[in-house]
């Protein structure tokens, strides 16, 4: 199995920007397609961004679509989280996840993923 770790979080104000960061160990990174999703306080997880293996292919919820990009650098066994123009509703723990079943697909679903890492906390406020 791989192993994640996310970081970068932090508490920001309206507007700003933060680069989470996800780096993986333990298996080799680059057969896994690889997704962002986040929870909020009383909320379920949800879907935020994906990638393929190779990075050819992304997918983005539409709450972050054209604020959001995620990338990926295999040669470092890492996945990125760029946000842009952030707003109070983008707050929540922010959760990288990697699937090996299908890494050419970008999957939206929390259950396609086998690997989770810990999360880290983005904080949007005044």
């Amino acid at each position: 199995q791989v192993q994640l770790v996310e970081s970068g979080g932090g508490l920001v104000q309206p507007g700003d920007s933060l680069r989470l960061s996800c780096l993986a160990s333990g298996r080799t990174f680059s057969v896994y397609a690889m997704g962002w999703f986040r929870q909020a306080p009383g909320k379920e997880r949800e879907f935020v961004a994906a990638i393929t293996w190779n990075g050819d292919r992304t997918s983005y919820a539409d709450s972050v679509k054209g604020r959001f990009t995620i990338s990926r650098d295999n040669a470092n066994n890492a996945m990125y989280l760029q946000m842009n123009s952030l707003k109070p509703e983008d707050t929540a723990v922010y959760y990288c996840a990697a699937d090996r079943n299908r890494p050419a697909a970008t999957r939206t679903s929390l259950y396609e993923y086998q690997n989770w890492g810990q999360g880290t906390q983005v904080t949007v406020s005044l």
